[in-house]
């Protein structure tokens, strides 16, 4: 079985200013600059033949390259105890397409929907036992926060192994944009 998902790299520029959120906030496991990425869809464990299909599928995804701004922070579940601080996207409907496409590809694979809904973001760190008042002072403190641009000019399918520290994140194939209509 393997994990997979499919991502943005949002650019070394991008990981370093999402980066600088880092901080005084107790509980909280905060993410590796180099891991920092966009998830676009998160796919799950697969058999090897599923992997396959799927890294092959992916391929007949056709968009144009586009730009897109990280905007704010917010923190998941939205309601009862966190357990996730973010770095949000600006409102972005290109974005959602490229999204669209991708689940159009992958359902043609036998690959379902996935059951969450789709909220642009990059996790920035990950929360045990954090106060809620920790979390309000973050909010606050970087809610105005803004970066990028990022250049969205290709698009990634990782496969992901957990480890009680944190995720490794290794690329299996990479989706040039830019070789089809929007």
């Amino acid at each position: 079985m393997i994990r997979l998902f499919v991502a943005i790299d949002p650019g070394e520029e991008v990981r370093s200013r999402v980066a600088s959120l880092h901080g005084d906030v107790p509980g909280a496991r905060w993410t590796e600059p180099e891991t920092l990425h966009l998830t676009l869809r998160f796919i799950g464990e697969v058999e090897g033949h599923v992997f396959e299909d799927v890294r092959e599928a992916l391929h007949s995804v056709s968009f144009e390259p586009f730009e897109v701004g990280v905007a704010g922070v917010g923190h998941f579940p939205p309601r009862g105890a966190p357990r996730v601080l973010w770095a949000g996207l600006e409102p972005h409907d290109t974005l959602r397409a490229l999204r669209r496409r991708i689940d159009g590809a992958l359902s043609r694979v036998g690959v379902g929907q996935e059951g969450r809904r789709f909220t642009p973001h990059m996790t920035v760190a990950r929360l045990k036992n954090t106060p809620p008042r920790a979390v309000a002072t973050f909010l606050t403190t970087h809610g105005l926060f803004r970066a990028g641009p990022i250049s969205v000019d290709r698009f990634l399918l990782f496969s992901s192994r957990l480890s009680p520290k944190q995720a490794v994140h290794r690329i299996e194939e990479e989706y040039p944009l830019g070789s089809g209509v929007v």
